[in-house]
């Protein structure tokens, strides 16, 4: 039997105890190494994933081999994709890869189906995700539409920028983010190199003057 803690901190603590027990005696715990592909495009949903400890990147690549990061799925989070596949009966059209190591649970399908028909509490939880992370998504597009590059990445990188000013990312990943592609993010990165906001290193980036990245992320404001 799955311990009462595991439950309390994916959010299902306040399930009735019959519902609780049937989600406890069902759900079954995977550990997952970083860079574990999750989920692939044409793969189909065995059942509702949750992450209990770590992180998963979800990342939609075209034909042309262009990705760009629709949302990571935390602790204590669901993946919307898996919501939208499970209820479409459709295969996955994105990759879902851990970014650290991660420990992940997943309720069956069956389990699922019945959870959604006797439980309003266990509905509303799974729905209010969804929602949720669609606004994200939405949001996501939003930026990649509507707003500079030059702002989006300055401000990416003061996100992410660790107390020591690094980042520790690559080119693509950051380009994956962004909704943009290797090379132009590389040469953006190049001009803020010459400019002695940034110091380049093979896998991570140096900030050095990070009122040079907020000035460049309010010229959008």
């Amino acid at each position: 039997m799955i311990d009462a803690a595991v439950l309390d901190r994916l959010g299902l603590s306040d399930l009735p105890e019959g519902e609780r027990r049937l989600v406890a005696g069902a759900l079954r715990i995977v550990d997952l190494p970083p860079g574990t592909t999750v989920f692939s495009p044409g793969s189909l949903c065995a059942g509702w994933i949750m992450v209990e400890e770590g992180s998963v990147r979800v990342v939609m690549t075209s034909d042309t081999g262009r990705e760009i990061l629709l949302y990571r799925v935390g602790a204590g989070e669901s993946c919307a994709l898996t919501t939208a596949c499970l209820f479409g009966e459709d295969p996955y059209a994105a990759t879902g890869m851990t970014e650290v190591a991660t420990r992940a649970v997943l309720i069956p399908a069956a389990t699922v189906f019945r959870l959604i028909e006797m439980s309003d509490a266990f509905r509303k939880m799974v729905f209010k995700g969804f929602g949720h992370r669609i606004t994200d998504i939405l949001h996501t597009m939003e930026d990649a539409v509507f707003h500079p590059l030059d702002a989006r990445l300055a401000a990416l990188l003061l996100d992410r920028a660790g107390p020591d000013g690094t980042v520790t990312a690559t080119q693509a990943e950051l380009a994956a983010e962004l909704g943009s592609v290797r090379e132009v993010v590389t040469r953006k990165l190049g001009k803020l190199s010459d400019a002695g906001i940034l110091e380049r290193q093979r896998g991570t980036i140096r900030v050095m003057k990070p009122e040079g990245l907020r000035q460049i992320r309010m010229s959008d404001q």
